[in-house]
Order: structure tokens, then sequence, then C-alpha cells
């Protein structure tokens, strides 16, 4: 009997026969592996041993049915959330095909084809972060949209600007022709590994620049500087591969790089994450930059300080547009870390300015405006009749309760202060700047969590601002696993993401 009950497949309306499916269709979904997968003998195996009686479906079913229904799913939870969010802002990587390169009507046409997929109203889109490509450039100016450049694009071409040099396109040429030796001789791997061992230098492989990855040619650089000597150790045992040798004089322009560069890396890395704040940080980053990473010091080499000194006029530069500076200006001004730490003395009070005229013009004077705070406005006189005309009568017999003494004597502030509504946002605000700046490491989102119920008008405005990404590496990550999976059917037009 119990060999004929695991002998019986499961029907297929059962529970259980349909939580495995789930899981499988799960499995494939998330680790992104290949349809194909349903029909390999190894994976069919496995499902055997681990449940006999369940059949695993084909992978018609897989295609067509349950990965489409998990997406469908997917898609109205995420999309559920998102509508939810009163502002929320966009990062586009329009990587695509030369019909649609060519055509920049054809890109604008389809961001906004995108927002509608979800539901997304454009007037609720603060800002899209975009890298510099003219056609992207240009297709965001066409839907009239705020745009912002990616930070991390920005960087890498200052990077590449800076390197415009004779002496660094040798060095870097030296430095790619090494890596591919190794990379095409295990001969050679094996070689290098056993240097590294006795010369007591971290056993890393090198590195191999990538075009499309910022900052992999500073890694290649310092990875070569870093296993310089197990590298001319087996370089030099084979005839045929000691020219490949790094000269003193390549060393030395490699070293400059290293040192210009080294320190910028970490900043795109932090600058590109999801989960957190980085708008707010591109104005203190460029400080930081700017007084610090890259200023000349008297112990730079020649090249060192050039590079640094076009790097940073490079940023400066690009971020000198009115409209890119104001908008940072109010990312940063929202942020309880900096404030008007990082705002040019001068552009205060414009900020301050715009912040209450930006509030006053969402209506969030008067939609947050409780009813005590419009008895308030009428003065102490109109505010008692107003209280007194809408105290409802006493039930019967109810006695009413004969005001102490000192009731007479309470101070009534907000009777006696006749505020406007923009009167009141100035005071918000103002008392926002008094406070304490909150911890550097502190999440701001969580910092406005805590403090809304002191500041509702502000509140508003710093979700506004903050949901803004400091680079475009969202939709590039998707683009990028999106190519993992959807490679015969082509590539898509463009990603567009979102952050409430």
């Amino acid at each position: 009997m119990e060999r004929y009950s695991t002998s019986v497949p499961y029907d297929k309306s059962s529970k259980r026969y349909k939580d495995i499916s789930q899981a499988v269709t799960y499995h494939i979904a998330k680790d992104m592996l290949p349809l194909s997968t349903v029909e390999r003998p190894g994976f069919k195996n496995l499902l055997h041993v681990l449940d006999p009686r369940y059949v695993l479906p084909g992978r018609k079913y897989s295609s067509k049915t349950a990965i489409p229904q998990m997406y469908l799913l997917c898609k109205d939870s995420v999309q559920k959330e998102i509508l939810e969010a009163k502002y929320f802002a966009t990062t586009s990587d329009p990587t695509c095909g030369q019909a649609v390169r060519r055509s920049r009507e054809l890109i604008a046409e389809g961001l906004k084809e995108a927002l509608l997929s979800w539901g997304l109203i454009e007037k609720k889109m603060v800002c899209i972060t975009t890298d510099s490509g003219a056609n992207v450039v240009k297709a965001t100016s066409l839907n009239n949209w705020t745009r912002l450049q990616c930070f991390g694009h920005r960087l890498h071409s200052a990077i590449g600007a800076a390197g415009k040099d004779k002496r660094v396109d040798r060095a870097v040429g030296v430095c790619k022709k090494v890596v591919s030796a190794f990379s095409y001789s295990w001969k050679k791997k094996s070689a290098l590994s056993k240097a590294q061992e006795r010369l007591h230098l971290p056993t890393h492989q090198l590195i191999t620049e990538s075009l499309t990855r910022w900052g992999s040619r500073q890694r290649m650089v310092a990875r070569v500087l870093e296993q310089q000597k197990a590298i001319t150790e087996v370089l030099s045992a084979d005839k045929n591969t000691r020219h490949l040798i790094p000269t003193w004089q390549d060393i030395d322009v490699l070293e400059s790089m290293n040192a210009a560069l080294t320190p910028l890396l970490e900043f795109t890395d932090s600058l590109s994450g999801e989960s957190y704040v980085t708008v707010s940080y591109v104005k203190p980053v460029l400080h930081l930059f700017r007084s610090n990473l890259l200023e000349v010091n008297e112990g730079d080499t020649q090249l060192t300080k050039e590079m640094k000194t076009k790097i940073m006029a490079y940023l400066d530069e690009k971020y000198a547009d009115p409209d890119t500076d104001d908008l940072l200006d109010m990312a940063t001004l929202m942020d309880p870390r900096f404030k008007v730490q990082y705002i040019r003395p001068e552009k205060v009070g414009a900020i301050k300015m715009r912040a209450v005229s930006e509030v006053m013009k969402e209506g969030q004077g008067q939609s947050l405006a409780g009813p005590s705070e419009g008895a308030a406005n009428q003065g102490a006189e109109g505010g008692a009749a107003a209280a007194a005309a809408a105290t409802p009568p006493l039930p019967l017999g109810v006695k009413k309760q004969r005001k102490s003494l000192g009731s007479f004597f309470k101070k009534q502030s907000q009777e006696e202060v006749d505020l406007s509504d923009e009167q009141q946002v100035e005071s918000e605000l103002e008392t926002y700047l008094r406070c304490p700046d909150a911890d550097s490491e502190a999440e701001p989102l969580d910092w406005w969590r805590l403090h809304e119920h002191n500041f509702p008008r502000l509140s508003q405005l710093a979700k506004k601002y903050l949901c803004i990404p400091a680079t475009s590496t969202p939709s590039e990550r998707i683009f990028s696993t999106g190519g993992n999976f959807k490679t015969r059917e082509g590539q898509p037009a463009g990603v567009l993401s979102t952050k409430p």
C-alpha cells in the first residue's frame, strides 16, 4: 500500500502540487535560470528524489503560464507600493539599437510609455537621472522633465579627460598587454601564483579593464603596481615576454595616476546605492574633492598635480549649470546632516525662499493646518467667538464646570499671534535649521520619519527631493541583469527604474 501511494502522482489541483510548482517557478525566476532547466535530467532527478509523486511540468508551462503569472503578481505588488508615493524619481539607461539611437523623439516617447505602463503620473515625477548621452538629454528636454546628470558618468568622464596624455596612454597600454599575457596563459597564471607565495604578496589575480565599468582602469593599474615584483619575475623568465616588463618610467606614470585616482573610486560606488539617500551627498562630495582629495600637495608629482587639476575643473564646469545647482542645493537643504553647510552663502537666502515657495505651491500650508491653527489665525476675539459658537450644548443633568482662577492667566500664544500660512512655513524652516545636525552616519529619511510631527510641511519637501538617485546605476543594473536572460529574442529598447 505504501509503495502504491508513492507511485501515484499528485493531482494538479492539489495544494502540494501547486506549492512545489510555485517553488520551481520562483527558483527559475529568482536565480535567472534558463527555461530549459525543467528539461534537464539532473534537475528532474533532484525533484524525484525529494518527492517521487511530483511530476514536473514541461518548459511550455513555465514559459507560457507560470512565469507570466508570477510576473503579474510581482508587478501588481510593486505597482501598489509605487502608486502610494506622493513623489517619485526615475533613472534611465536607453542603451538601444541603431534605429532608436538615431531618434530622440522615439526615446522621449518610450520613456513616457514606460511611466504609463506602471500607471505613474508625470506630475509626480521630481527628476530623472541619466547619463550624458546627447540623445537622452534631448529626449528629457522634449518631455520637459527635470534632469540630473549621473555623478558616476561625470566622474568617469572627468578621469578620462584628465588621462588624455601620451605618457598615460603608453603606460596604460603596457598594463593592458601585461594583463593579456597572463589572461591567455594558464602557465603564466600558475607561475604568478608561485611568485606571489614566494614574495609574500597577496594572491590576487590581475584585473582587466572594462570600458563600461567605472573605475576598472584604475583597479587594473593598482593591481599591476601591487604585483609588480611577481609580474617582473614571471615575464623575465620567458624571453618572448621580457619586452612586456614595465620600465621605470612607466611605473612612475602608473604611480602618479594611482595617487590621483585611488581616493575617488569609493565615492562612485557609495553614490550608486539604491537603499539609501544619495543625491544630497553630491554637494558635500564635490566640496571634499575640492578641499581635500583633489587638492594639489607639495609632494605630488607633476602628472598627479595636472590630473587633479583637470578632474576638478571638469566637474566644476559640468555642475555649474544653475538649474542643477539649485536642485542639488534643495536636496542638501533637506538633508538634516548638511542643511546649508554646503550651499554658497550668497545663495542661502534664495534657496530658503524657494523652499517656502514650493511648500506653499503644493498647498502644504493649507492642507496641513489643523482646525486649531485656523482658529488661531482669526485673532483672540474671533477665535473665542468661533470657539463659543462651536461648543455643543451640555447634556441634561450635567452642570457646567467653573473655570479655575489660573485659567484666566493662561497664555494663548496661538490666539495672540496672527501668522499667515507663509509665515508658518518660514517659522518651521527656521526651527528646522536651528536644530542640531543629524549624525553623519544617520539615514536622513529615518530622521524625517522621527521628526515628521514637528515639521509636517518640510517633511513633504524632504520626501520630494531626497528620493532622487545621484547616479543612473539602478537602471543600468536592471539592464545588465536583463541581458543575462534576454538574448535570442533581442534586447529591450531601454530601461526605466523608479525610486519612490
